[in-house]
């Protein structure tokens, strides 16, 4: 049996899981502090999934999460200062989504396609 847990990369892991929480709903699940108190990894709850997030150079190929009501959840997305890179958007495959960036330039893709 295999699991896989997707994972971000953060300058500062505590401004992000600020931002992670507010701007997309995601719920602090562990979050392990060094001996000098710096955060060095943290997972976050997505509904019942993980995503683990740790000190380093942001960027990357980005991370997919499926939501319930993809237009509330962008409208408070871009209200809580993500940066919006593709507007809502209906796919020939049947999912709504859309693109936007956190604070630090990671990509995030939200939408209703579950496989």
């Amino acid at each position: 049996m295999r699991t896989v847990y997707a994972q971000a990369r953060y300058q500062d892991c505590a401004a992000a899981i600020d931002f992670l929480t507010s701007a997309f709903g995601f719920r602090a699940h562990e979050v392990s502090k060094n001996d000098e108190g710096v955060i060095h990894h943290a997972e976050l709850l997505a509904g019942d999934d993980l995503i683990m997030i740790g000190p380093g150079r942001p960027g990357g190929p980005g991370i997919y999460v499926a939501v319930e009501d993809v237009d509330a959840h962008h409208d408070h997305a871009k209200a809580a200062g993500a940066s919006i890179t593709m507007a809502l958007v209906d796919q020939p495959y049947g999912s709504r989504e859309y693109a936007c960036e956190d604070p630090e330039g990671n990509p995030w893709y939200f939408g209703t396609y579950r496989p």
